[in-house]
C-alpha cells in the first residue's frame, strides 16, 4: 500500500508500486507489472537514483459525496525512471475550464444529432462525468455508461458491456458507436486506470478506429504521449502500430496524441 509506504520506512528504503489495474495516483507505481520488473533490476545493478515523489490517493470522504477529490499523504522515495514510472496523478483546476467542458458536451451533442442511432459508450473520471452533466446525463464517476438514444446503461461489467455493445453491432448493417475516453493527468493512461471493465474482449469489438480521447487543454500541457496497458500484449501492439490516436480537446478541435511505448 502507497498509504503505508509513506510513513518513516520511506526515507530509508526506494519504494516501487506494481500497478494492479486501478486508478492510482501516487508516483512510486511503475506504469506496468513488466516496467515494475525493469526499475527493480536497473535499480539493483545501480542504474537508476532515486528521486523524492507524492503519495497520493483518492479522499473517500469527499467521493462518497460524489466529488472526485486526490489528497496528498506524504512523500516516499522512489527509482527515477520517467519512462517505467508514472508520475503523480495530476490536479488540474476546474474553474477555468468550465467553457472547455461545456465545448466538449456540445461536440458529443452535435455527433448524436447527426447520428441518431449513435451508441455512446462513456469512460469513467471527472472530465466526462462533468461533460454529461451539461447533456442532463447522470454518469457514473468510477464506472462504465453506455447511452443510445433515450436509454441510458449505467455502470457497467465487462459482460453488460459485450451484452448491450454486441446487440448493437448484432443488428445487420455497421452502426455507428463512439468510446470516449479521458487520459488520466500527469500519467496519460488512456486505457488500463480505472477502467477495468473495458477488457481485451470489448476493446475488440468496439474497434480502435471508435475510440476518442478527451481532454481539457490543461489537461494536454506537457502530455506528449498516451499510455494504453490492455492487459494483452498483442492488443497494446496494434494500438502502438497506428502510433497516434485522436483527442477531442474542445468543439470540433481535436489532435493527435502519439502512443507511448511501454
Amino acid at each position: 500500500n502507497a498509504l503505508e509506504a509513506a510513513g518513516t520506512e520511506a526515507k530509508k528504503t526506494a519504494v516501487i508500486g506494481v500497478p494492479g489495474g486501478v486508478k492510482m495516483h501516487s508516483g512510486c507505481f511503475a506504469t506496468t507489472p513488466k516496467a515494475a520488473a525493469e526499475v527493480v533490476l536497473s535499480f539493483a545493478i545501480g542504474d537508476l537514483r532515486t528521486a523524492i515523489t507524492e503519495v497520493m490517493d483518492l479522499d473517500e470522504t469527499v467521493y462518497a459525496k460524489g466529488e472526485w477529490k486526490v489528497r496528498m499523504y506524504g512523500e516516499a522515495w522512489t527509482p527515477s525512471s520517467p519512462r517505467f514510472m508514472q508520475g503523480a496523478k495530476e490536479q488540474v483546476e476546474r474553474v477555468s475550464e468550465e467553457d472547455t467542458i461545456e465545448g466538449l458536451a456540445h461536440h458529443v451533442a452535435t455527433l448524436l444529432e447527426d447520428e441518431p442511432d449513435l451508441m455512446v459508450v462513456w469512460g469513467s473520471g471527472g472530465t466526462l462525468r462533468r461533460m454529461g452533466e451539461h447533456l442532463n446525463l447522470d454518469l457514473t464517476l468510477l464506472g462504465i455508461d453506455v447511452q443510445h438514444g433515450q436509454t441510458v446503461h449505467t455502470d457497467l461489467n465487462e459482460a453488460r458491456l459485450l451484452d448491450v455493445i454486441g446487440a448493437h453491432l448484432d443488428d445487420g448493417e455497421q452502426r455507428p458507436l463512439l468510446l470516449l475516453l479521458s487520459p488520466m493527468g500527469g500519467q496519460g493512461f488512456l486505457i488500463g486506470r480505472g477502467n477495468l471493465q473495458l477488457s481485451p474482449d470489448v476493446l475488440r469489438l468496439i474497434g480502435h478506429g471508435n475510440i476518442l480521447g478527451i481532454a481539457t487543454p490543461s489537461k494536454l500541457i506537457g502530455l506528449e504521449a498516451v499510455r494504453i496497458d490492455t492487459g494483452d500484449d498483442d492488443l497494446d501492439a496494434e494500438f502502438q502500430k497506428k502510433r497516434f490516436i485522436k483527442i477531442l480537446q474542445g468543439f470540433r478541435t481535436t489532435r493527435l496524441i502519439r502512443v507511448a511505448e511501454l
